[in-house]
């Protein structure tokens, strides 16, 4: 069998193991790769392996020979998949690897935000806490979770698994339907009687033409005054400047997004220039646990050695 051709367009984001491939191979590996190198570093490639980079329907034309697109991800939004399909080269991707990861990062940020931890960290190094004339410091105020109502819109297997960590935690737990939805379907309450409902809204769901800032102005004057919304689905599920304007008003409680508009934000983001002690900001890492990068270390490599042994797995 003759070698396939391997590039790894962004090996950085993968962890620091071998690549244990079953079938003779020559690979190529780089730690990122710009735009504007993508074309030269594919060049000749049966398989790429990409995460964040794209690989758009030129790419795919000028590689006749290209077998396999492996995304080290469960989102294929980088890949033209019709471009793909339309020339016979497979697509996987990553799926059900997070989890635990992304649930587990949402509930911290709804927790947190609940009982306000970062008002407090703020406080006592502002030497609040030493001035006090009691044992303890009053500050901004503190809430249960137990009693309170999580609405999820994405009832994926990152929001079930977000559901049952509220469940434990005696949350009334409700899956929203789509927005601008005609009917709602069992097991679901409409959008807005999620958005109006819910204490914490958390979003666990695709960006599409459908879903593009779902969350806006108008939907956050439907929020309750006090409620939570955490963002670990993707950037631009939520209009950024509204959400800066409803937490410096007052509209809702708090904010936790592991997700931005564009990423990396190098050319800023309201987020980050607002500096708000209810809102929290992380580097789109809630995915990344030791355990989840490596059960989607292990899944890219059952993805291409599955596909040269005839056995495809994970296709989109």
């Amino acid at each position: 069998m003759k070698p396939l051709k391997i590039v790894v367009l962004d090996r950085d984001t993968l962890p620091d193991r071998p690549f244990q491939l079953d079938f003779p191979h020559e690979l190529i590996t780089y730690g990122s790769t710009s735009a504007a190198e993508t074309a030269a570093r594919i060049a000749g490639a049966e398989i790429i392996v990409t995460n964040k980079v794209q690989i758009d329907a030129a790419a795919i034309a000028a590689n006749p020979q290209l077998k396999l697109i492996a995304v080290t991800a469960t989102g294929v939004n980088n890949v033209d998949v019709a471009a793909a399909k339309a020339a016979g080269v497979a697509v996987c991707n990553i799926r059900a690897y997070g989890n635990e990861s992304v649930a587990e990062h949402a509930f911290m940020l709804m927790i947190t935000l609940m009982r306000n931890l970062p008002a407090y960290q703020r406080d006592v190094a502002a030497g609040l806490w030493q001035q006090s004339p009691f044992f303890c410091h009053f500050g901004a105020p503190m809430r249960d979770l137990n009693g309170k109502t999580l609405a999820v819109f994405g009832k994926g297997n990152i929001g079930e698994t977000l559901a049952g960590y509220a469940r434990a935690f005696h949350m009334n737990v409700v899956f929203g339907e789509h927005k601008h939805a005609e009917t709602v379907r069992a097991g679901y309450v409409s959008f807005d009687e999620a958005l109006q409902t819910a204490d914490v809204v958390s979003l666990h769901c695709p960006l599409t033409e459908q879903t593009k800032n779902m969350i806006g102005e108008a939907e956050l004057k439907r929020m309750k005054a006090g409620a939570v919304l955490i963002n670990c689905g993707r950037g631009g599920l939520v209009d950024e400047e509204a959400l800066v304007a409803a937490l410096k008003y007052g509209q809702i409680g708090g904010a936790g997004f592991d997700v931005l508009t564009q990423e990396p934000p190098r050319d800023g983001n309201p987020l980050l220039k607002a500096r708000l002690p209810n809102l929290i900001v992380t580097p789109h890492m809630a995915w990344a646990s030791q355990e989840a990068m490596n059960r989607l270390f292990d899944i890219l490599l059952d993805n291409i050695n599955g596909f040269v042994a005839g056995k495809p797995q994970n296709l989109v």
